[in-house]
């Protein structure tokens, strides 16, 4: 949903350029069966950590919520929430989606921010996907699963150039990562970091006109790979190797 940097192509509801790079990974990733995408850790840690997110939020909210597990989607947009507030999914009041942050640091910077650009039009979505009419995105911070902190401490010893685990110095350092990636002397409301959004109908319109746009630009993607495969070569034009 990033407008494009030149006023007339913003004025004329063109893609920009990083909807179109976006757009050529999405026709690679189908066409050739390649993912962009790595694990690292921060999504290693949000993906192993989800329920203890979601056990903190409730007991946060003296509220018990289950993870949905229902996928949803229209003509336009895809998509699984992770709470909701209402009797179903598809007729959910609100949408809850739990956002689990790396470290205490990376987590307390959201008090003096704004709501990520890229999470507002994620609930959005959500809010069409369901009807809702609004949604919470939460920041959670949970201890870091002992697998990654594991990983972090061999890095470490790497990075010291230390033979042996006993170490003092690397041993003293393994104390502080310990503290830095586990939680157990915070209270748990102050672990909890919301952001309330509201349906915003125009936007959701607008995002459903830039699927068509990106639709039509994947067309165009491959009339033109189809193209260069009939194209004679020597009809092509030529850049000069510098």
């Amino acid at each position: 949903m990033t407008d494009p940097k030149l006023k007339k192509d913003k004025e004329a509801g063109n893609l920009s350029e990083s909807a179109k790079t976006h757009l050529v990974d999405v026709y690679v990733s189908n066409k050739y069966g390649r993912n962009s995408d790595i694990q690292n850790k921060y999504i290693q840690k949000g993906l192993l950590v989800e329920e203890d997110s979601i056990t903190l939020y409730s007991r946060v909210k003296k509220n018990f919520f289950k993870k949905n597990e229902e996928h949803l989607k229209n003509d336009f947009i895809m998509g699984t929430p992770d709470l909701y507030i209402g009797k179903t999914i598809q007729t959910a009041e609100r949408i809850i989606d739990i956002k689990s942050s790396f470290d205490i640091f990376t987590f307390f910077r959201n008090i003096n921010s704004t709501l990520n650009s890229s999470y507002w039009w994620q609930v959005q979505g959500y809010m069409a996907l369901t009807g809702a009419k609004s949604a919470t995105v939460a920041y959670c911070l949970v201890d870091t699963p002992q697998v990654i902190i594991n990983d972090e401490k061999r890095k470490l010893m790497w990075k010291m150039g230390v033979a042996t685990d006993m170490d003092p110095d690397y041993m003293q350092a393994c104390e502080e990562l310990e503290r830095l990636l586990t939680y157990p002397d915070i209270p748990m409301n102050e672990r909890v970091i919301e952001f309330d959004v509201f349906r915003d109908d125009e936007a959701i319109e607008r995002c459903y006109e830039r699927v068509l746009k990106g639709r039509n630009y994947l067309s165009e993607l491959d009339s033109y790979r189809l193209q260069q495969k009939t194209t004679n070569h020597d009809t092509l034009t030529k850049v000069p190797i510098q």
